[in-house]
């Protein structure tokens, strides 16, 4: 089944491109959502005449597509996360997650441009943000484990050596199973 689609969908197309489907997900879903329309040969000649008419506007918002792009490029994000011992993430980073990092940094991304698999294991990941069907940014992504500044902590602790802090230890100790 052939639609038009009527927004960005990602991992099936873009505004006013013609995809095929299968007619169950035409029907069931792009139709009734307003996110699609069936590909009549008139359908078709009346996207050809809104294309021809609205190409300066098309090329403005690749622009500004573009201007984005740069905006963006060159951004590496670093998101810490609870882990357990053997690497696994409590949870997962996903999409809206780093369309919160990325806001934190000044960048209003919305996450539903964003495309990547979940992450559930430390390390280095990439995801991509799709401004415009032909502007993409790459954003590189390490995944570290939240405790990872804990344990150079007692590094830091270790240089001034003095009896204080030895008492004081084994009183936070005792501190830690109260809490449990």
């Amino acid at each position: 089944m052939e639609i038009i689609l009527k927004e960005d969908i990602i991992g099936l197309g873009y505004k006013n491109d013609i995809v095929n489907v299968k007619s169950g997900y035409g029907r069931n879903y792009l139709i009734p959502q307003g996110k699609g329309v069936i590909a009549s040969p008139s359908a078709k000649k009346v996207l050809a005449e809104n294309l021809k008419q609205q190409a300066h506007k098309l090329a403005a918002l690749k622009a500004a597509a573009e201007e984005k792009g740069k905006a963006i490029e060159g951004v590496a994000l670093c998101i810490a996360a609870k882990v357990s011992a053997t690497g696994q993430l409590y949870g997962s980073v996903n999409t809206a997650t780093v369309a919160e990092e990325l806001q934190k940094l000044g960048h209003d991304i919305d996450r539903k441009i964003i495309t990547m698999h979940d992450i559930k294991k430390v390390g280095d990941y990439v995801a991509t943000v799709h401004f415009h069907k032909e502007v993409a940014v790459e954003i590189p992504i390490k995944v570290v484990a939240e405790n990872a500044p804990v344990e150079e902590a007692p590094v830091a602790e270790a240089a001034p050596v003095a009896e204080e802090p030895v008492v004081e230890a084994p009183a936070q100790e005792e501190e830690a199973p109260a809490a449990e």
